[in-house]
């Protein structure tokens, strides 16, 4: 019997990579896959407000040596945009699901913001079968995100949009129909040097972000927050995670040490930071970050 592939759209501004779907649980997953054919797996989960396309500088490099899959979550990009499963243990097992869809046993995987929160909770759940562990700049759901945030106008416009981003209806009234205006200050605020993200960038998350449910879909991952920060907790109880994990800081991003507030959840952190970086490390130093995860996935 012949063996059908999914359908494969090319990426032109990618070359070797193209654009594919699974469904899993009646939720179809969009990913984009490409590099070394026979090379060792590397899954990357992006976060808010973006999609896959946030690995697209480094995934080349990337490519030589491993099979990327960048992919979408549920809620992201061009996957489906359900009603509900935005908290990470749902999302980390719809991913899971895509890997399996493949044939995938063993994998490295680097998740940032969401993407980290998700790449926790799927290393917790899936350890086994994952070869080495990257997180970047993210404070994880009851293991390392503050219970109360800063209110110092220094360090709050980091975090605000965590208890904003919660509250029922106010976000949509207030950006529906200016979610140009919004994506611009969220993008390039969080920025070491705003001019990083092109205006052919900025049409990329706009088109994702202002979809239809594209809004509501944003918003559900920190209206979940609380059921993820209980899974989370119920998850310690099976013990430390054993495989090596790297944190990843941006010099000034979100979290100025990853790293020391892990190690007491992971057997095995190590710490770097990228100086002279925002939140948004893979477009704003993308040659360090692709260094870096490197170095750890091929050590």
């Amino acid at each position: 019997m012949t063996q059908v592939q999914p359908l494969a759209l090319t990426d032109t501004a990618l070359p070797g990579f193209t654009h594919r779907y699974a469904t899993v649980d009646g939720v179809r997953i969009h990913y984009v896959i490409g590099g070394k054919i026979d090379g060792e797996v590397l899954l990357l989960l992006a976060g808010f407000p973006q999609s896959w396309y946030a690995w697209r500088k480094i995934m080349p490099a990337l490519g030589e040596k491993y099979r990327v899959i960048a992919a979408d979550l549920p809620g992201q990009g061009d996957s489906d945009l359900p009603n509900d499963g935005y908290d990470t243990q749902s999302l980390a097992t719809r991913m899971h699901g895509v890997l399996q869809q493949l044939g995938v046993e063993r994998y490295y995987l680097a998740g940032h913001d969401i993407g980290a929160w998700v790449a926790w909770t799927y290393a917790a759940l899936f350890g086994q079968e994952i070869i080495k562990l990257a997180l970047l700049d993210a404070g994880i759901p009851g293991v390392t995100l503050p219970e109360t945030l800063p209110l110092a106008a220094d360090k709050a416009w980091r975090t605000w949009h965590f208890a904003f981003h919660a509250i029922a209806d106010l976000p949509e009234a207030l950006i529906s129909g200016r979610e140009a205006v919004y994506l611009q200050w969220f993008l390039k605020r969080k920025t070491a040097n705003p001019q990083v993200f092109t205006d052919e960038d900025m049409a990329e998350y706009l088109r994702i972000f202002s979809q239809n449910g594209g809004l509501r879909a944003g918003l559900a991952y920190y209206r979940a927050i609380e059921l993820s920060i209980a899974q989370n907790r119920q998850l310690q109880s099976q013990g430390k995670l054993t495989m090596p994990l790297l944190a990843i800081s941006a010099g000034q991003g979100s979290i100025a040490d990853m790293a020391a507030p892990l190690r007491p959840f992971a057997q095995q952190v190590t710490g770097v930071t990228i100086p002279h970086s925002g939140h948004f490390l893979q477009e704003e130093q993308p040659e360090a970050v692709k260094n870096v995860l490197s170095d750890f996935f091929n050590s």
